[in-house]
C-alpha cells in the first residue's frame, strides 16, 4: 500500500512493534506483508526458507477479530523446519521425510499462536542437523547474509540468515550442540540456548533425542530485550498446561530487570580449540568493559574439554557406534566432510579400535573416530551417564566457590567459510560444552573482526598443530568486518539472569 512505510515498520524493535500492534497504531497486516515481501528478498539472496505457511494469512484475518490481545500479538514469526507445524513437513534435510505433514504443532508452536504471534516460513537446515553448516539434498545450501561465501552457522542456519538479514523479527532454533548459538554469533545477531527442559524440545521429529547431551528449543532476534519478550511471552500458563514436563516458572521479572553488580567468572580459552584473535579480543574487551561498569571479573579455568568432547559428547550421542545415525542417511548420503565419519561408522570394530590407538598419539583422527568407537554394554552407557553427572557436580562446585552470579565465555567466530564447519566438527568444544552440563547459554555480537585481527591469524598455529588446526585458520582468514561475539552463561534454570547479562553485556 502507497502510505505503509515498509522501511520504518523493519527498523522497529520487537518490544516497540509489539507495543504499537497491541495498541492499535499499527494494522497487523501492514507488519505481516512488510515483513512477507522482505522475507522473500532475504530467501533469494541467501536461500533461507523453505516453506511459506500458507494459514498465516487466515490466522492474520482471525487477529483482528482477538479481543484477548498476547504478548505477541501479530508479530511475524519464522520456524526452524525441524520444529512441527501441522500440515506441513519437518524434514530435517532427509528426501525421506518429504510429504509426511506433521499432525499437530508443536508446543512451542501452539503456545507461540495462542499469544498472537504469526508463523509465516519454515527456514533450512543441514542434513540431519548434526552440523554447524546449513546445506541438504533437498533445499541445498544457506549462505550468510553478511558475506554470500560464509556459512550462515547451523543448524538453525536458515533462521540465523533470514533474522540476521532482516527478515524475520522473531525466530525459533533448537541447539544441542550450538545449533542456535553458531547461526547467531556468525550472521550477528542474539539467541538463547534454555535449560533444556524450559522450553522442550518435544517436537523435534526426533533422531535421537534421548541423549546425554541435552537438546533445547529457544529464541533468536537482533537483539536481547526481544529475546526477553519472547521468553515473558512463552513462560505461560499455556505453556505450563500443555506441556506436563516443563516445570512451572514464569518470568522472573525481578531477576531480569535487577542491577545489582555482578560476579562474572570469565576464560580466554578452553585450551582445546585454540581461540581466533577476534575471539579472544572480543573477550577481553567485554571484561574490561564489565570490570568499568562496576561488576567483578573472575578467572576461570577450564580442565579435561577434550575428554568432555570425545568421551561425554560424542560417544554419548554415538553410543552405538553410529548404527543408528547412519540408518537415518541410507539412500541419501549428502557428499560432504562426512564421509570419513561414515566410511569409520560402516567399518569393522576391530578396525575401529585398532585405528583410535594408532590415531591417539597423533590427535589426527581422534574426532572421527572418536565418533564411532562404541559402547559394548549397558553398563559401559550407565557409567557415562554417572561420569556426566560427577563433570557436571565438579563444574558446579568450581562456579559455587567462586561464587560466581554468570560466566562470560568466548563463542566461536568469526563466521566460517562454506564447507568449513564439516571439516571442523571439532570446533564445537565452546558451545557443546553447555549441552553437556545443560547450562543456559545466550549469544550477544560485541566486535566485529578488524585488520590487526587478521594480521595477527598469520601466526595462528593451535594447540595440537595439526591437521584441524591448520584448517581452522585458513577457514578464519579474510574475515575483516563480520561480527564476533560471546557466550553468556548462567546456572540450569537461571535463563533471567542469562538474559540480565547479556543485556549488560550489549549495553556496554
Amino acid at each position: 500500500h502507497p502510505s505503509v512505510s515498509m522501511t520504518s515498520i523493519l527498523s522497529l524493535p520487537l518490544p516497540e512493534l509489539s507495543k504499537k500492534l497491541r495498541d492499535g497504531s499499527l494494522p497487523p497486516e501492514h507488519v505481516f506483508y512488510a515483513y512477507v515481501g522482505k522475507a522473500l528478498q532475504i530467501a533469494t539472496e541467501t536461500n533461507c526458507i523453505t516453506e511459506y505457511l500458507q494459514e498465516s494469512e487466515t490466522q492474520l484475518r482471525k487477529a483482528k477479530l482477538t479481543e484477548k490481545l498476547g504478548l505477541l500479538y501479530g508479530v511475524p514469526v519464522s520456524i526452524k523446519d525441524s520444529i512441527d507445524c501441522q500440515g506441513h513437513d519437518s524434514t530435517l534435510g532427509f528426501i525421506k521425510n518429504l510429504n509426511k505433514p506433521a499432525a499437530e504443532d508443536s508446543v512451542v508452536v501452539q503456545v507461540l499462536r495462542r499469544q498472537g504471534a504469526i508463523p509465516f516460513v519454515k527456514t533450512n537446515v543441514p542434513q540431519s542437523l548434526i552440523s554447524y553448516d546449513c546445506k541438504n539434498l533437498i533445499f541445498g545450501q544457506t549462505f550468510n547474509p553478511l558475506l554470500y561465501t560464509r556459512s550462515p552457522g547451523g543448524s538453525s542456519g536458515g533462521e540465523g540468515a533470514l533474522v540476521g538479514g532482516g527478515g524475520s523479527i522473531l525466530g525459533f532454533g533448537t541447539d544441542v550442540g550450538g545449533s542456535l548459538r553458531f547461526p547467531a554469533a556468525f550472521c550477528g545477531i542474539c539467541a538463547l540456548k534454555p535449560t533444556g527442559n524450559r522450553l522442550r524440545p518435544q517436537a523435534m521429529n526426533a533422531l535421537f533425542w534421548s541423549l546425554p547431551v541435552v537438546a533445547a528449543v529457544g529464541p533468536m532476534a537482533k537483539d536481547v530485550e526481544s529475546l526477553a519478550l519472547c521468553m515473558r511471552a512463552l513462560l505461560c500458563e499455556d505453556m505450563f498446561n500443555l506441556d506436563s514436563t516443563v516445570p512451572p516458572l514464569p518470568f522472573n521479572e525481578e531477576v531480569y530487570s535487577s542491577t545489582q553488580p555482578l560476579r562474572i567468572g570469565y576464560y580466554e580459552t578452553d585450551f582445546f580449540t585454540m581461540p581466533s584473535p577476534a575471539m579472544r579480543r572480543a573477550v577481553r574487551e567485554t571484561k574490561q568493559l564489565l570490570e568499568d561498569a562496576g561488576h567483578t571479573l573472575v578467572p576461570f579455568e577450564l580442565t579435561n574439554v577434550d575428554y568432555m568432547i570425545f568421551n561425554f559428547c560424542v560417544r554419548g550421542m554415538f553410543a552405538d557406534g553410529g548404527a543408528s545415525f547412519l540408518k537415518k542417511f541410507k539412500g541419501e548420503l549428502e557428499k560432504s566432510g562426512m564421509g570419513l565419519f561414515f566410511w569409520l561408522a560402516k567399518s569393522p570394530s576391530w578396525l575401529k579400535t585398532l585405528l583410535f590407538w594408532i590415531a591417539k598419539p597423533f590427535h589426527l583422527l581422534m574426532p572421527s573416530v572418536g565418533f564411532v568407537s562404541f559402547f559394548s554394554t549397558v553398563d559401559e552407557v550407565w557409567s557415562l551417564h554417572h561420569e556426566i553427572e560427577e563433570f557436571c557436580y565438579q563444574f558446579i562446585a568450581q562456579w559455587k566457590k567462586l561464587n560466581l552470579d554468570v560466566m562470560l565465555c568466548p563463542m566461536l567466530g568469526p563466521a566460517l567459510g562454506i564447507g568449513y564447519p564439516g571439516k571442523l566438527s571439532v570446533a564445537v568444544s565452546y558451545t557443546m560444552l553447555y549441552n553437556a552440563l545443560d547450562f543456559p547459554a545466550g549469544v550477544v555480537p560485541v566486535t566485529m573482526v578488524t585488520d590487526e585481527d587478521e594480521e595477527e591469524l598469520k601466526g595462528y598455529k593451535g594447540y595440537f598443530r595439526d591437521w584441524w588446526d591448520r584448517t581452522l585458520a585458513k577457514a578464519f582468514r579474510g574475515s575483516v568486518g563480520l561480527p564476533v561475539a560471546v557466550q553468556c552463561v548462567a546456572l540450569p534454570w537461571q535463563e533471567e539472569l542469562c538474559l540480565r547479562f547479556m543485556k549488560e553485556v550489549e549495553a556496554l
